[in-house]
C-alpha cells in the first residue's frame, strides 16, 4: 500500500511575536493620519468609521458624520462587495480612516481592511481621545444610547 501525499491548505504558521511588535509592523504597513489630518480628509470624502464600543461612545460623546460600526461587524460593512455593507461602502478606492478610543485597535482593524483589498484605509493616531482633546467637534452624549449605523439592505428597506 503505497501513501498519498497530503497537502495542507492552512497556510504557514507566522513566527510567535508580542502584539507591540505585531502593532508596529501593521503600523508600518499604513499612512496614519494625525486628528487634524482626519478632519481634512473627512471633509474631502473620507469616510470616517467610529469602532468604539457603545459604553465609550455613549460616555463621550461621538463624532459628527462618522458612521459607527463596531469592531466585530467591520469587514462586513465596509466590504463594497457585500450584502450586508454600509451604503457608504462604495468601492476599493474609498478612503477609510477608523478610530477607536485610543488608537490601538484600529490600527489592526485597518489592517484588515487592507487584507479585503481597502487599500487607503487607515487609522486615527490616538484615536478618539485626540479628537477629542485637539479640539475637533464632538456630539456630547445626551443618554440615549447610540445606534449602530445601517448595512445597505436595512438602508435601502427603510430599516434602522
Amino acid at each position: 500500500m503505497t501513501s498519498r501525499p497530503t497537502t495542507d491548505a492552512r497556510p504557514t504558521a507566522a513566527a510567535p511575536r508580542s502584539i507591540t511588535d505585531h502593532l508596529a509592523a501593521v503600523r508600518a504597513g499604513l499612512v496614519r493620519l494625525d486628528a487634524r489630518a482626519a478632519a481634512d480628509a473627512a471633509r474631502d470624502g473620507a469616510l470616517l468609521v467610529d469602532i468604539r464600543y457603545a459604553a465609550l461612545r455613549d460616555r463621550d460623546g461621538t463624532v459628527p458624520g462618522a458612521v459607527i460600526v463596531e469592531r466585530n461587524e467591520l469587514e462586513w460593512r465596509l466590504d463594497p462587495f457585500g450584502t450586508h455593507r454600509l451604503p457608504q461602502a462604495t468601492g476599493h478606492e474609498l478612503q477609510v480612516i477608523v478610530f477607536c478610543n485610543e488608537g490601538y485597535a484600529s490600527s489592526l482593524a485597518a489592517a484588515s481592511l487592507h487584507a479585503l483589498g481597502l487599500h487607503r484605509a487607515t487609522d486615527l493616531i490616538g484615536g478618539f481621545q485626540s479628537w477629542r482633546t485637539t479640539g475637533l467637534p464632538v456630539t456630547p452624549p445626551d443618554g440615549a444610547p447610540t445606534a449602530l449605523t445601517p448595512h445597505i439592505a436595512a438602508a435601502a428597506a427603510g430599516g434602522h
